[in-house]
């Protein structure tokens, strides 16, 4: 089942214009047209609660619902769920700029939906329903500019610098743990931004390795460390709090260039502590 809409992977397209060609609301993440037969999935990475991640060619999608648990019976969550015999096309656009939706393709289910737990709107910790979502035939997810995957990272960065301690742990303590990858120009992963602020911050100051005050400090004033993961993400590490620490340049230049045993396991020590109480 498809629907002639007329556009190709890549199309970038106002809000209006997506309502008028679908026939389907202005608003919101899932939206149905009964006219149209379709249901479109916004994932927006500008404002959305929610950050949805690519994964080996799969969206992992989180459905509607913004306080307390999510049903899979709910709306369009059980539009989506049962896409598969309700004869209704899927089709996914992004947003990487306000006002600017970016069609990715027509998209189906790849495996069952699946529960995790994720904080709400008011911080609350509740379940939602995620779905694995996979470009129809054999076609790959739409490639992007660099420097676009750039902006959304500096984006995050900046929101996760603005957060309280408390809303911080809440989004790394239930964070997925894999990152998140895509292609660009190169295939980059997407680091998750909320672990990296609460590595700065359980940090202090230090240097994990060489235990020396930051060099120097940034625009906002904050001590300037990078973020290293232990085991790095190219050979299979988590980008999770258990594998990041913050270094001063140098030590994180000399991670990357020797990478010696005894570093690593000073390192690992630092992670072995309690996060929650940093």
């Amino acid at each position: 089942m498809s629907f002639n809409h007329g556009l190709n992977p890549g199309d970038t397209i106002t809000n209006a214009k997506l309502r008028s060609i679908f026939k389907c609301g202005s608003q919101g993440g899932m939206r149905r047209s009964r006219e149209t037969n379709t249901l479109v999935i916004v994932s927006d990475h500008i404002k959305a609660l929610y950050e949805d991640r690519w994964e080996n060619d799969i969206l992992h999608y989180t459905g509607m619902g913004l306080t307390g648990d999510q049903s899979l019976s709910f709306m369009q969550n059980k539009t989506l769920a049962q896409s598969q015999t309700n004869d209704v096309a899927v089709y996914l656009f992004e947003v990487f700029e306000k006002k600017s939706y970016t069609y990715i393709g027509q998209i189906e289910l790849a495996d069952p939906p699946y529960q995790e737990a994720q904080p709400d709107q008011n911080g609350d910790i509740r379940n939602v329903w995620v779905f694995p979502l996979k470009i129809v035939g054999e076609a790959k997810p739409l490639t992007l500019p660099d420097t676009i995957i750039q902006k959304k990272q500096q984006r995050k960065e900046k929101e996760a610098s603005r957060l309280s301690d408390e809303d911080l742990l809440k989004r790394v303590r239930y964070a997925r743990k894999g990152s998140g990858t895509r292609q660009v120009n190169t295939s980059v992963h997407e680091r998750n931004p909320y672990v990296a602020e609460l590595a700065k911050r359980r940090a202090n100051g230090l240097c994990q390795l060489c235990q020396e005050q930051a060099p120097f400090n940034d625009k906002r004033g904050n001590p300037y460390l990078e973020t290293h993961h232990i085991v790095w993400l190219s050979k299979g590490g988590e980008d999770a709090i258990g594998n990041i620490v913050a270094l001063c340049p140098n030590c994180h230049r000399k991670m990357h260039s020797l990478n010696l045993t005894s570093d690593i396991r000073k390192l690992e020590e630092c992670t072995s502590k309690d996060f929650i109480s940093f």
